[in-house]
Order: structure tokens, then sequence, then C-alpha cells
């Protein structure tokens, strides 16, 4: 009985330990992915309004 209520607290742990990790890197994953995005609309924006459409005309 004791050695199932060990085995029992072990896989608990185990499982917790599992669940956390995968947080933690799911945490990781959307802190680089809002980074990067900042950074791709901080580009576009400078980009744009350093004059990157002046080359660009409308011809109809």
């Amino acid at each position: 009985m004791l050695l199932k209520v060990i085995g029992a607290i072990i896989v608990i742990w185990i499982a917790f330990s599992v669940i956390g990790f995968i947080f933690k890197a799911i945490g990781t994953l959307l802190l680089v992915a809002a980074v990067a995005t900042v950074g791709v609309i901080a580009y576009g924006a400078a980009k744009k309004s350093l004059g990157g459409n002046r080359n660009r005309q409308i011809r109809g």
C-alpha cells in the first residue's frame, strides 16, 4: 500500500513538472513573438516615415 501511495505521488509530481515546463516554454515563445511583432511594426513605421513610398506612382 505504501508503494502505491509513493508511486502515485511520483506520477503526480512528474505530471506537474511536465505541465510547468510546457507553460514556461509557451510563455517564452509568447514573449519572443511579442518582441518580433513589435520589431516588425516599428520597422514598417520607420520605413514608411522615411519615404519608402517615394518612388511609387499611380499609373492609370
